[in-house]
This record gives C-alpha cells, structure tokens and sequence, in this order.
C-alpha cells in the first residue's frame, strides 16, 4: 500500500466484469420522473486481481430522466474461482450527450461514445483475504452495450 507521497491519488485497474444483463422491465414512465426500470443481472465473468463468476439474480434499478440523464444502483454478487463470494453494491449515473438524450430517455441503447458512465461500487465481503476491498475507496467505470454491461473497477491509490 503506498503511502501519502503529496503527488494525489492515481487509479490502480483491479478487476472487470462483464455482466449479462436482460431487457429492462418498466416499472412507470412519466414526463415528470422519467422513465424508472429494473433490469436483471443473469450472470457474467469477473477476471483481473478478481476471477470467478456473477451470480444471477441481482438488479440494477434505474431513472432515466427526461434528458436521458440516469441515476442507477446494481446490487449483484460474484463468486471467486477460490468459491468465495463477494457483495457489490454499485450506485452511480449515466448522462449522455444531447444528441441521443432522446433515444436514451425511451430506453434505446446508444453507442457508449456518446455516454458518461461512472459508479461508486463497494463491497460486502465473507473471507479475510478479501477485506481490503471494504477498505479502499474505488470508483467503476462501465460500458452498457446491448446484451451487457462491461464495469471496470478501480482502487483510489
């Protein structure tokens, strides 16, 4: 662990999920709210300094408002190749250019160029060796294509 050096912090990659995602149920639409929906996570990889497996059943509940700007919390779990598991909670936004804002706001998946995409993860550990993720700061930064979504988390150091 480095220690305060007075240059700031730098991001250190840790690990990558690919999370399999199905089609967004919606719970309401509306011109005031936006469009809230939930969106179930089947399964998916984790590879890097972690390596195992989401575990399906978790969900990523969403609004997406008006101008396509999305407020958004994951809650899903992995479980390691050593058999361990792992609790993410994963709250954050997506705000899109204006050009798509449209398309977004009804649900349209667009080309990740076109999106700001960050979160705030963090983790529920059950094994000591894993304690250091409730023990650091990281932020994710993800990738939603059609049939996934691609999160890149990273360790403030």
């Amino acid at each position: 662990m480095d220690g305060f050096d007075g240059a700031g912090p730098r991001l250190e990659e840790v690990f990558t999920v690919e999370a399999a995602v199905g089609k967004p149920i919606v719970v309401g639409q509306d011109g005031t709210h936006g469009r809230r929906q939930l969106i179930v996570i089947e399964g998916g990889t984790v590879s890097g300094k972690l390596s195992g497996s989401v575990m399906p059943g978790g969900v990523d509940s969403q609004i997406i408002r008006p101008d396509g700007f999305t407020e958004l919390v994951a809650r899903y779990a992995v479980k390691l190749d050593d058999g361990e598991t792992v609790y993410i909670s994963n709250t954050g936004i997506r705000r899109v250019d204006p050009s798509v804002a449209g398309e977004v706001a009804m649900g349209k998946i667009v080309d990740p160029k076109y999106v700001y995409f960050v979160t705030i993860p963090s983790f529920e550990t059950y094994d000591r060796k894993y304690e250091w993720l409730e023990k650091s700061v990281f932020i994710c930064y993800a990738m939603r294509l059609p049939d996934k979504v691609v999160l890149r988390f990273y360790e403030v150091v």
